[in-house]
């Protein structure tokens, strides 16, 4: 955590919310200019989206959203076709270098979109947002020691072709043995995003419990993540529409969840009732944080919060 010669941990990182500040007015200006709707949805809901390791914080009978995903889905249902929200978002029990319990998101779904269109817009969102924050160095990033080049296009990568470039065995085989997870984090993470930022895409099936499988290859699901660094920045779905199936999958979350003897909420059923009237779209979810590390050549997400959890 950065020093201050006053004794306030916030005196010694007012450069990087300045830039903080910065990044989240060039996301808005850029969603703006696309012709998108910022919303609004509720922080407190009867029920979150059911997800095996992602803990919820209750608060009273309800829970402090994880996502605004499922709010927003049924905006999209209700006939929104391009919508964005900058959201705090609540998960229990993370806390590291990278994580916090409290963290914001740029969240935003476009009706009608394919998957691969929003790769590109991922692509020229944060590219905007860099040379917005960045003007003097952008397409260069200089993180850690190392110069990111975000010219694009960027790679992708699907996680079949990262396994076995970086692990130590393939995606069938740590499925197999339950090592997915961890093969992910210690092997192949690390290593991505180190030059230019990289798409990971095409996700086994049971590993995107609201992306849509792909029509050519049904054993796999539309979703991407972009690393730039080796730092996850986002989670984006083809977005699942099949209530029937949804429900099939938020059971095996919840079925998870029980197996290791975690909480289990409520399922969503006004989503579930909502999803069917959904259009085909796409979705994307981006730690705001974690990009403004990024921008501020920061190591530890503090660095770029005001106040952490420790401080209040």
């Amino acid at each position: 955590m950065t020093p201050s010669a006053k004794g306030f941990r916030q005196t010694g990182i007012r450069p990087n919310l300045h830039l903080r500040a910065r990044a989240l007015a060039a996301a808005r200006a850029f969603l703006d200019a696309q012709g998108f709707l910022e919303v609004e949805t509720p922080n407190r809901i009867p029920a979150p989206a059911p997800e095996a390791h992602i803990d919820p914080q209750p608060a009273g009978r309800a829970y402090l959203h994880t996502s605004p995903e499922l709010c927003m889905k049924r905006l999209l249902a209700a006939g929104y076709p391009k919508i964005y929200q900058l959201s705090r978002c609540h998960r229990r029990g993370e806390r590291g270098q990278r994580h916090l319990p409290e963290f914001t998101l740029l969240e935003w779904y476009q009706a009608r979109l394919e998957y691969v269109a929003m790769m590109e817009q991922t692509q020229a969102l944060v590219c905007a947002v860099a040379a917005a924050c960045r003007p003097a160095q952008f397409p260069l990033l200089h993180y850690q020691g190392r110069r990111i080049d975000l010219s694009p296009p960027w790679e992708r990568l699907t996680v079949a072709e990262a396994f076995d470039r970086y692990a130590p065995m393939s995606m069938a085989a740590a499925l197999a043995q339950d090592r997915f997870d961890e093969t992910i984090a210690l092997s192949i993470e690390p290593r991505l995003g180190q030059a230019h930022p990289v798409l990971l895409c095409d996700y086994p099936l049971d590993c995107g419990a609201l992306a849509q499988p792909k029509a050519e290859a049904p054993h796999l699901v539309e979703r991407f993540e972009l690393y730039i660094g080796g730092i996850e920045l986002c989670n984006a779905f083809g977005e699942l529409r099949d209530p029937v199936e949804q429900r099939r999958r938020f059971e095996m979350e919840r079925a998870q969840r029980r197996a290791v003897g975690k909480s289990v909420a409520p399922l969503p059923e006004a989503f579930l009732s909502a999803l069917e009237h959904m259009p085909p779209a796409a979705g994307n979810a981006l730690g705001m944080d974690r990009l403004a590390m990024l921008l501020t050549d920061s190591v530890d997400i503090a660095d770029v919060t005001a106040f952490i959890p420790e401080e209040l």
